[in-house]
């Protein structure tokens, strides 16, 4: 879907001959929407993961190429990045869609400037908000709010922040790919976040965790519904400057109450808006960022939960929204002048659909929807984040994925009734 505004038309809306190429890193959904987005406009994108199981191997939209993985061979990896650039040739714009390798191309900058470009000036603080290590303590010393946490590294300090903790309470890793390291059967494996509804279950989470590290996050709740949850998408220029935002509200999210959202929708929330947008300019913030928050409802207060200083899951409905601010900060890397853009539509529904078929057991269950109320949501106008006929061969991986996700419920009851 193609949406422009008045703004946009002052835009380039293609690529013109001699702009550099686009690599991307990250081989997830993300990163192939990410490539869907600059091949449309006659950008040659190519992108690279060290999880060679990653959809992006399969894309229609780019080349992926198989790197090591940063975290454990960072020279190995910055050979691999030398030789992809040269590869690519020219001096290819570098666009993170994972945490990773924010991390990675922050550790890395000085050598990679010669091969890339990206926003060098402020690596360092992306890298920062990259991990939640420092992120809360950035936010809240900002103008952020941010829920009562504790980075802890021991039980003495676990249970310190628990005398005083209003339960539940929620423990996260320092960095999101610390629990892919588990055992796939391992209760915490490829999980976001831990709820522990009293100090018990914090110790016992807690337990678990320290198979992979004693050194983690621990948070108080953001009181309220899903809905209540919010997410701002935006891009800032090299000089500082507002080029695109937009705020979004969950409307489900996967896991229920404390996962990631399944289906956003545009919101007007001038609040949200004005408390990211100052918090991000007193950082100094360059580039594509998200943030997600909740309203309080014991205090009506918006509270983060946690930014992504990159291309995101939620960024996908930016582009539907008639801002493209993965283009928005192509064109603004490569020293081309950007005329800032508004919002040209704001009654879209985007959908993450293998996360929406695997929690709306949940929420009929719960009671907070109703099969009417859920249908209504996938009514148009919607957007589909892993669902494009064109890339036909990530599709088919998402339609199998989909056929499991409802088939396997129902085949283990009949199983179950017919064992009986």
């Amino acid at each position: 879907m193609e949406l422009s505004n008045g703004s946009d038309r002052l835009n380039p809306v293609h690529a013109r001959s001699g702009w550099p190429p686009v690599v991307v890193a990250g081989a997830s959904q993300t990163g192939v929407c990410l490539m869907r987005d600059f091949s449309r406009r006659g950008v040659s994108a190519s992108c690279f993961d060290c999880m060679p199981a990653f959809v992006g191997f399969k894309s229609f939209y780019g080349k992926a190429h198989l790197c090591p993985n940063p975290d454990n061979h960072p020279a190995e990896w910055l050979d691999f990045m030398i030789r992809l650039a040269r590869k690519t040739g020219g001096r290819p714009v570098l666009i993170s869609s994972a945490d990773q390798f924010i991390t990675a191309i922050a550790q890395h900058a000085a050598a990679l400037q010669e091969y890339f470009i990206f926003p060098a000036a402020s690596i360092a603080t992306q890298d920062l908000l990259a991990t939640k290590k420092r992120q809360y303590d950035i936010a809240d010393s900002n103008g952020l709010g941010v829920p009562r946490t504790r980075f802890v590294r021991s039980w003495a300090e676990l249970r310190e922040f628990a005398e005083g903790a209003r339960f539940p309470c929620l423990l996260k890793p320092v960095h999101f790919r610390e629990w892919t390291r588990f055992p796939t059967t391992h209760p915490l494996y490829d999980q976001k976040v831990a709820v522990a509804r009293d100090l018990g279950e914090l110790e016992a989470k807690y337990r678990l965790a320290e198979e992979v590290t004693s050194e983690l996050v621990v948070q108080e709740i953001v009181e309220g519904p899903d809905s209540a949850k919010l997410v701002y998408l935006s891009c800032y220029s090299q000089r500082g400057e507002r080029l695109a935002a937009c705020v979004l509200r969950q409307l489900r999210t996967y896991p229920i109450y404390f996962g990631s959202a399944s289906i956003v929708a545009p919101v007007d929330d001038p609040e949200t808006d004005r408390l990211c947008d100052n918090f991000l300019r007193r950082i100094g913030y360059r580039g594509i960022c998200e943030i997600e928050l909740k309203r309080d409802s014991r205090t009506n207060e918006v509270k983060m939960i946690e930014a992504n200083p990159r291309y995101s899951v939620t960024a996908d409905a930016a582009p539907y929204l008639g801002l493209h601010i993965g283009w928005l900060h192509y064109l603004d890397l490569i020293g081309e002048p950007v005329a800032p853009v508004v919002a040209a539509k704001t009654d879209l529904h985007h959908i993450v659909l293998q996360r929406d078929f695997a929690c709306y057991r949940s929420y009929l269950e719960a009671g907070l929807w109703t099969w009417k109320s859920l249908l209504a949501s996938y009514r148009p106008p919607v957007a589909f984040y892993d669902f494009d006929p064109l890339d036909w061969r990530v599709t088919y991986l998402t339609c199998v994925n989909l056929f499991k996700i409802l088939g396997l419920p129902l085949y283990r009851r009949w199983f179950k009734r017919n064992a009986a």
